[in-house]
């Protein structure tokens, strides 16, 4: 196992693009940390570099406190599992798996051992006569990280392993690269754009976007407390409603309303009250808004004032229903502010409620899910 650290890493290309900024991040020993962001984020790069695949334009990486930035990729002690996964087609189950201990020339006893331990633990056994054409996707991917495992290096790199497989054997192999981690307690890095991979996945989870790192946390801290605009609107399924909203003095002392222009207004909530004083007031913002606390009410029930939306449609995501509403809103694209708003929110419900498109609703919010961010700058209003 090994620490590794990336101290102010750029990459910048022959024709000017640069791919990775003044980046800084350390991994523990044994820690399983997930890289994630949009494609052209720079995350495949990080770990290419991190192999020893791409150069690094400046900067330093450490692994176990060792600066490897000149150190040839075969003397990293790392093993990289790649997308399309590089078997060899002509080679046994067996032959691939063993090959990195072939070319380091160890002996054929040990070779064996090693093989049978690694196809033990990922239920390969029984296939290590056969050869790559004729195995599942599944099985391929378990053949590349049995052949990086056998080596016993510091580190796993797993870029995107999953991404060519179908959706029911995603979610298995999931399950058993985590188990895998727990049994063997290697360093892990995965680079994902899926970002439920990520937050299922991760211990730590690093968001990218433009070559840069947004944030870096546990997952319950990327949804609870991002840090901008964009980790908001990238991490959650569905993503966070971004309204611009203002936060004015209500009627009576001390009460806060926050106003969505055209669409009506909202008392602010007790869970959010402290939050929403901190604010600037009768300063436009961005709020917003996670799908769970967007409570829709039967509109000849609510409060006059509470804003209005209309129901596009709904997807029926067992247990929940995901309802899709137009209304007199001004959304807020989270990779980039100025661009033209949309008026669409999206609430989360229990499944066992109906909703028809063009039915009016109400709509209340939830404190607990209610984030405020500085629209110049997209940080997060604390």
């Amino acid at each position: 196992m090994a620490e590794i650290s990336f101290r102010d890493v750029t990459k910048v290309y022959g024709d000017g693009t640069e791919a990775v900024t003044s980046l800084s991040l350390d991994i523990a020993e044994g820690e399983f940390v997930v890289l994630v962001g949009p494609s052209g984020c720079g995350k495949s790069t990080l770990l290419r570099m991190l192999a020893g695949l791409e150069a690094i334009t400046t900067g330093e990486i450490l692994v176990d406190g060792e600066v490897v930035n000149q150190v040839h990729p075969r003397n990293r002690d790392v093993a990289m599992v790649f997308q399309n996964y590089a078997l060899y087609p002509h080679m046994t189950v067996f032959a691939n798996i063993a090959f990195p201990l072939r070319q380091a020339r160890m002996a054929t006893a040990e070779v064996t051992r090693r093989v049978t331990e690694v196809a033990e633990t990922l239920e390969l056994t029984e296939h290590l006569k056969r050869r790559p054409a004729s195995l599942s996707g599944g099985q391929r991917q378990r053949v590349a990280i049995g052949r990086a495992i056998v080596r016993q290096p510091k580190a796993f790199l797993l870029d995107e392993p999953l991404s060519n497989l179908d959706a029911k054997l995603r979610v298995q192999m999931r399950g058993e690269l985590a188990q895998l981690h727990a049994t063997l307690g290697v360093t892990t890095v995965f680079v994902t754009h899926d970002q439920t991979e990520a937050m299922t996945l991760g211990e730590r989870v690093a968001v990218l976007n433009d070559g840069e790192l947004r944030q870096v946390g546990t997952p319950q801290e990327l949804y609870h407390r991002p840090a901008d605009l964009f980790v908001a609107g990238f991490i959650g399924s569905p993503a966070m409603n971004l309204v611009r909203a203002e936060v004015r003095s209500g009627e009576g002392a001390g009460d806060l309303v926050m106003d969505f222009a055209a669409a009506g207004s909202v008392s602010v909530p007790e869970a959010a009250a402290e939050l929403c004083a901190s604010a600037p007031q009768d300063t436009e913002l961005v709020a917003g808004i996670r799908p769970e606390s967007l409570l829709l009410r039967d509109p000849a029930a609510a409060a006059e004032d509470l804003p209005r939306a209309r129901v596009r449609f709904t997807e029926l995501v067992e247990p929940e229903t995901y309802v899709h509403l137009a209304g007199d809103f001004s959304g807020v694209d989270p990779g980039d502010p100025d661009a033209p708003p949309r008026d669409t929110l999206v609430a989360r419900v229990r499944s066992d409620r109906t909703f028809t498109p063009g039915e009016e609703v109400a709509l209340e919010i939830d404190g607990t899910g209610l984030h405020l961010f500085d629209i110049e700058s997209g940080r997060t209003i604390r």
